[in-house]
């Protein structure tokens, strides 16, 4: 027989809703920063191609936040999620990245070979392992915080049992 947990009920943890945004709020602020410090690293820019804009770059990104998202929320929604969901969510967020990234720049340049050059730069140049990384990262977070029984701290005088 086991004894009652002298800690009080289990803490239910952080709601699925708030950690799927902490969680895509760290995956955008850690892909920003990662595809900064690479390009400052390797002194280029993440496209270079030079008249085709900020447009491919920016719904590449967006393509890869709601990607995250939606990937992760299937794994947050149970009330007990696996660390295994961390790869697959980093895997298809940066899938989908490649992918409109690829679809943006061709609808932009009007040229496929241009799109497909651009797609093999990320891959080559770095870029699509950084955003492979923060989808790792950010994903194993909002995980962690889901599965979390953790409490906010209290001081021994507010706490209801009498001793």
């Amino acid at each position: 027989m086991s004894s009652p947990n002298p800690r009080g009920p289990a803490s239910p943890g952080v709601s699925a809703i708030l950690a799927l945004v902490l969680a895509a709020i760290s995956f955008f602020a850690l892909a920003v920063f990662g595809l900064g410090a690479l390009s400052v690293a390797t002194d280029r820019d993440i496209i270079a191609v030079p008249g085709l804009g900020q447009v491919p770059g920016a719904v590449g990104m967006l393509a890869a936040v709601v990607a995250f998202a939606l990937s992760l929320w299937g794994s947050l929604r149970r009330s007990h999620p696996s660390f295994l969901a961390a790869p697959a969510v980093a895997l298809a967020t940066a899938l989908a990245h490649l992918v409109v990234l690829w679809v943006a720049v061709a609808v932009a340049s009007g040229d496929l070979i241009v799109a497909t050059v651009v797609a093999g730069d990320l891959v080559r140049g770095g870029a699509s392992a950084v955003l492979l990384a923060a989808g790792a990262i950010a994903a194993w977070g909002g995980i962690a915080l889901r599965r979390t029984r953790a409490q906010q701290p209290q001081w021994p005088w507010e706490r209801d049992d009498e001793e």
